[in-house]
């Protein structure tokens, strides 16, 4: 055993050599806007005035870091910069600001703050980008931090997505998503925050197999806090807060947009090139692996701030939107004080093009599972279905909305359909269509209608608005952590 032991070691420790002299050689791209230092500059190092030059000069293992300023400029990671770190050395302090000295006519509209096109393995880390804005309402660009892997491509263009301690926040009426990921695959998002955007604050699509972990993450004042086209697989979104937004949390599938469809939730599907985009999950058992567990999702009731097309397309005041899901899992969460729903969950005729129906698909609801969650105060705006939770699968005459399952939550206003444990109970190995709960079933449909009607009208109701910046967040506590020695880290 002896020889083999010492042979595991020096293996390690020639391992742990060449770890370091990577590390050691790795380049270090210091982003600073007063001059260089006085005196020798060491070697693999280099100075720039714009993080745009820093990472134009970044290869695999470099670090761009970015000393506390004012940056208005737009940054684009292209291929040749994969693998790479970009690190603000203070979350607060390191600005990207898309209204800047408005060198982008005008003011940066249409722009993005940091687009990482297509390159993998890619860490954007501690600092802050605000108001990088969309031309328009519905326009281009809006994009605050976003990792794209080829937009409306229907494949999977980058691998290795990753950011922390990140700020996002728009205090205008046109930005778009804070934090964006599509058509990419294994990443990750910890102590992420983002507000006022008229999308949704952080987003993820695109991605059958996800391979995705977000945590510790807050979103607030946003038209959808998080919303997920198409995404699923292996994706856990934890430990994080949804308050204030128009709607908390917004998995779904969509068409056209972020192909291929659905949103489905399962550990192992066959197809995921071109997954059939209504699946039929064959009982309550199914295995999960797309969790949303162990978060807050608070009064999310926000119809001032203002929303695009797509996002006010959705019903509002709900914690939980589930429209046309697959086989998620719900799980562990505090949803208090949705003013319409803790959780609507339905059928998602998609687009919604009545009488003739000819390019829609019929997302149906079905496989998910909603456990051990806390509801409280839900319900109180009223209305025919308002409540801790509302189904409506199966509405649109598919019948194949089935094997959803409800268990061990606690309750404090109506479900519906009502004894939603029993009939739709998780110890049912299957469940029936939630239709069959409702003696009109197209009042379930003229609630959602209702629903989005103040929705996409929201300025009748309320005043839309700017809406504030936030106040400080928490910062890396040791920037330099993991980053060779150079002039900021010595």
């Amino acid at each position: 055993m002896r020889p083999r032991l010492a042979a595991v070691l020096a293996l390690a420790l020639v391992a742990l050599a060449a770890t370091a002299a990577t590390a050691a050689a790795a380049k270090i791209d210091i982003v600073r806007q007063s001059p260089p230092p006085i005196g020798p500059i060491p070697k693999n190092t280099a100075y720039f005035k714009t993080i745009q030059d820093a990472v134009n000069n970044a290869t695999k293992g470099s670090w761009v870091l970015i000393e506390p300023g004012t940056y208005d400029e737009e940054v684009k990671v292209e291929p040749q910069n994969s693998g790479i770190w970009i690190r603000g050395m203070n979350r607060n302090t390191v600005l990207l600001d898309g209204k800047g000295e408005c060198k982008y006519s005008p003011c940066n509209r249409g722009s993005n703050g940091i687009e990482i096109n297509k390159a993998s393995d890619v860490y954007v880390e501690n600092l802050t980008v605000a108001n990088y804005e969309r031309t328009s309402l519905n326009g281009p660009g809006g994009n605050e931090i976003w990792w794209n892997g080829g937009e409306g491509s229907k494949k999977i263009g980058a691998s290795g997505w990753y950011g922390r301690y990140l700020t996002a926040y728009d205090t205008g009426e046109n930005g778009g998503y804070g934090i964006f990921t599509n058509n990419e695959i294994k990443g990750s998002w910890e102590k992420i925050y983002a507000s006022g955007f008229n999308d949704s604050g952080m987003y993820l699509g695109a991605c059958q197999e996800c391979k995705a972990l977000i945590t510790e993450a807050t979103m607030e004042n946003n038209a959808l806090g998080y919303s997920g086209s198409n995404s699923g697989g292996k994706l856990v979104i934890e430990k994080s807060n949804f308050v204030r937004n128009t709607d908390g949390i917004a998995p779904n599938s969509e068409n056209p947009g972020d192909p291929p469809p659905p949103q489905d939730g399962e550990c192992k599907r066959e197809n995921i090139e071109e997954p059939n985009p209504t699946p039929m999950i064959k009982n309550t058992k199914v295995k999960r692996c797309t969790v949303f567990r162990d978060n807050v999702i608070k009064e999310n009731y926000n119809l001032s701030v203002p929303a695009n097309e797509s996002a006010a397309a959705a019903p509002w005041g709900a914690g939980v939107e589930y429209p046309g899901t697959y086989a998620d899992l719900l799980e562990g969460n505090e949803i208090v004080g949705n003013p319409t729903d803790g959780v609507l969950a339905f059928e998602y005729p998609n687009p919604f093009e009545p009488p003739e129906f000819k390019n829609t698909i019929f997302f149906q609801l079905s496989g998910n599972k909603i456990a051990n969650n806390t509801f409280l105060g839900n319900g109180y705006a009223g209305g025919k279905f308002a409540g801790d939770v509302m189904m409506a699968g199966g509405l649109f005459g598919s019948q194949t909305s089935t094997n959803n399952c409800l268990s061990g939550n606690t309750f404090t206003a109506a479900t519906y359909p009502a004894n939603i444990e029993e009939t739709w109970g998780c110890q049912n190995k299957f469940t029936p269509n939630p239709a069959v709960g409702y003696t009109e079933p197209f009042e379930a449909v003229e609630y959602l209608i209702e629903l989005q009607y103040v929705s996409e009208h929201r300025g009748e109701f309320v005043e839309t608005k700017d809406q504030p910046a936030p106040p400080a967040q928490e910062t890396m506590p040791n920037p330099c952590e993991g980053v060779p020695k150079n002039p900021l880290c010595p």
